[in-house]
């Protein structure tokens, strides 16, 4: 049995608002704001959650972690305020790189393609394979032939997890991560490391995963 199951996924941003209207439209959720000012959206299920939190340091790098989205054309997301950078293909699959407002980047393709959490990796089969054992999920072949994408995960809101190899190594604070609710121990145990325990008011840990990708455990007693 799986250690965790999946809660939603976290933005960072310095205009809560701002990054909140764009992913309402981009993602077809409904927009709430919450007493503090950060932003929460809502879908038909409870893992299409998306908290959007506020920070105060501004993006320095490269997302490594960010969404494919799939749509009939480009117009949505521009129209809701991201960039056209560039179009781009790879064994036989094209899809458009944005950036939305603040510069998190997105993909977006237009054919028949599966949506996915995008995250860079300096070895991804092994990532996946991790991934794949805590949230109940299974590594299967991405172009080239690599276990690297994860399907079949229970209540994750887009089709895969996908794990992408890059040379560079991680060197700040992901603004994507993700929320889990489940148990710390059993996740220690299989080479996670704790960040930050509970600080009183807030009911969750912060962890990275063996490849120091930031994520928050909460207990089950605080699943809402």
């Amino acid at each position: 049995m799986e250690p965790v199951r999946w809660k939603g996924l976290c933005l960072d941003a310095n205009d809560p608002g701002l990054v909140t209207g764009f992913w309402a439209r981009a993602l077809r959720r409904t927009p709430h704001v919450q007493d503090d000012g950060d932003g929460v959206l809502r879908g038909d299920a409870p893992g299409q959650t998306v908290w959007v939190n506020r920070v105060p340091e501004p993006k320095t790098a490269k997302n490594r972690a960010h969404l494919d989205l799939v749509a009939p054309s480009l117009s949505r997301f521009l129209e809701a305020g991201a960039g056209h950078v560039q179009d781009d293909a790879y064994a036989g699959h094209r899809w458009a790189v944005l950036q939305a407002p603040e510069g998190a980047e997105l993909c977006v393709f237009t054919g028949d393609e599966p949506s996915a959490l995008v995250v860079d990796s300096n070895d991804p089969v092994a990532d996946a394979a991790w991934w794949a054992a805590v949230l109940g999920g299974t590594p299967v072949p991405a172009p080239g032939g690599l276990p690297r994408w994860v399907a079949g995960i229970p209540e994750l809101p887009f089709d895969l997890m996908k794990f992408v190899g890059v040379p560079e190594p991680k060197t700040v604070k992901n603004r994507v991560h993700w929320d889990v609710t489940g148990d710390v121990g059993r996740l220690v145990d299989r080479g996670a490391r704790v960040l930050a325990e509970p600080d009183g008011e807030a009911g969750w840990h912060v962890l990275a995963d063996p490849a120091g990708n930031e994520f928050c455990v909460f207990p089950p007693a605080l699943d809402s």
